[in-house]
């Protein structure tokens, strides 16, 4: 239209060349500064300061005393998961897949499983117990064994004393072995002793294996888990129980020492390296068990029956 070229800054042609604007300011003004971030991380906001708050008062939280749980477990495969229920593993939940071969193993899983009660059974697609299991083969069954509840060590100690007792303990030392932790549970049971104590770490947990080879002894036999297993044996030193520690250079015979009768915890180490420094030097006594045969050593669980015998024997 007549008059409108005459517009201040308006382009009256084609050709590109320098125009009149922002030089680019304006551009890098509307740039984006990426997505909001949460209302948590934002200063200022209300969500923020309340997880600070939030976060320094789990920093000022003192550790709990109990000995904790410890993790969930899954067992797979039909003839696992049969011999878990049979044997009397705890579990909460057995996962069978969908459309699965209805075999006999299978509905004797499914029949154990409803005997025992407490056991939800879910089915789920193959692809959903694959990626449970991490492509492990789990035949269709999926049995999930809940954490075990740790009691503290010094519970083991006290429930002794509560009812006149004598403490009579077994500690490990060292142990990695579930099936060794399960068959010292076992023997501590046979014996009358009142529990086992583990290490927090490098060390066997209660797991289904050690289940399976406590034969039943787990569902009475608490087992107590100790964050340095040490201060834990210092702490029944105070208490007025003795601490004696297997090794294979020991200046007493186990026969022999009439500490046994009294309150006492049994230090048993692994079957290669024994008793590790710390914990050696912590003991009272270190005794050795006779072997006329000519063997080294005994694995833990052999080793602690062949000492909870002696100590029941003593007692009377």
């Amino acid at each position: 239209m007549a008059g409108n070229s005459q517009r201040r800054n308006r382009r009256t042609s084609n050709k590109k060349g320098a125009t009149v604007g922002s030089g680019g300011k304006g551009r890098r003004a509307l740039a984006g500064k990426g997505p909001t971030p949460p209302a948590e991380d934002r200063k200022k906001h209300k969500k923020n300061r309340i997880a600070n708050a939030k976060a320094k008062q789990a920093a000022r939280r003192p550790v709990a005393r109990r000995g904790g749980k410890g993790q969930s477990e899954l067992v797979v495969g039909r003839n696992s998961v049969y011999e878990a229920l049979r044997d009397g593993v705890p579990a909460s939940m057995l996962y069978v897949q969908q459309f699965i071969d209805n075999d006999e193993r299978v509905r004797d899983a499914l029949q154990l499983a409803q005997e025992r009660g407490g056991i939800h059974l879910m089915e789920a697609p193959r692809p959903e117990l694959d990626r449970m299991t991490n492509g492990l083969n789990h035949q269709g069954l999926v049995l999930q064994v809940p954490a075990y509840e740790y009691a503290h060590p010094e519970d083991l100690a006290a429930a002794a004393f509560d009812v006149g007792e004598d403490p009579l303990i077994v500690a490990l030392d060292g142990v990695t072995d579930p099936r060794n932790l399960g068959a010292v549970v076992r023997s501590v049971a046979a014996f009358g002793g009142h529990g086992v104590v583990v290490p927090e770490r490098r060390a066997a947990g209660m797991t289904a294996g050690a289940w399976k080879t406590s034969a039943g002894a787990a569902a009475r036999t608490p087992v107590a888990r100790a964050t340095n297993l040490t201060r834990a044996l210092e702490a029944y030193q105070k208490a007025g129980i003795t601490i004696v520690g297997l090794a294979a250079d020991g200046e007493h015979k186990v026969g022999d020492l009439q500490a046994l009768e009294g309150p006492v915890v049994i230090v048993v180490g692994s079957e290669g390296k024994g008793l590790s420094r710390l914990v050696g030097e912590t003991c009272d006594y270190l005794v050795r068990i006779p072997m006329p045969g000519g063997s080294e050593s005994l694995n833990a669980g052999v080793a602690a029956g062949v000492v909870l015998y002696e100590a029941a024997r003593r007692r009377g």
